[in-house]
């Protein structure tokens, strides 16, 4: 289950840039995965709510995650098109020779936190 590491990595570097941020609590996490990544959306989850429980920091955080579909470029033709992980050929020309665009993917797109109020 590498999604384990996956999120541990993911909860380190959304807690290190919350303590940055001076934040009181990590409240949100959103994430884009590829499908190409093999990532399972609920493991992901589930590994994100075994990591957070433990830390008042954390605790309560939500996970967002956005599956990102595979869309690539065909290198004879110029075609872009969506596919699954196992039908690469072009739709137009059924060329073989593509470039992945999307679809593998691991980020970070934002975090949410709680900011001690500012005294005047």
């Amino acid at each position: 289950m590498h999604e384990l590491g996956i999120m541990t990595g993911v909860l380190e570097a959304a807690t290190a840039s919350a303590r940055e941020a001076d934040a009181t609590r990590l409240l949100k996490v959103t994430l884009s995965v590829g499908e190409m990544t093999e990532a399972i959306e609920d493991a992901l989850v589930f590994s994100f709510e075994a990591l957070v429980e433990g830390d008042p920091f954390t605790a309560d955080a939500e996970l967002e995650v956005r599956m990102v579909s595979p869309r690539s470029r065909c290198l004879e033709c110029g075609a872009e098109f969506e596919h699954d992980r196992f039908h690469l050929f072009c739709p137009e020309c059924d060329g073989f020779c593509t470039e992945l665009l999307a679809g593998r993917e691991l980020q970070i797109d934002s975090i949410e936190v709680d900011l001690p109020d500012e005294e005047e």
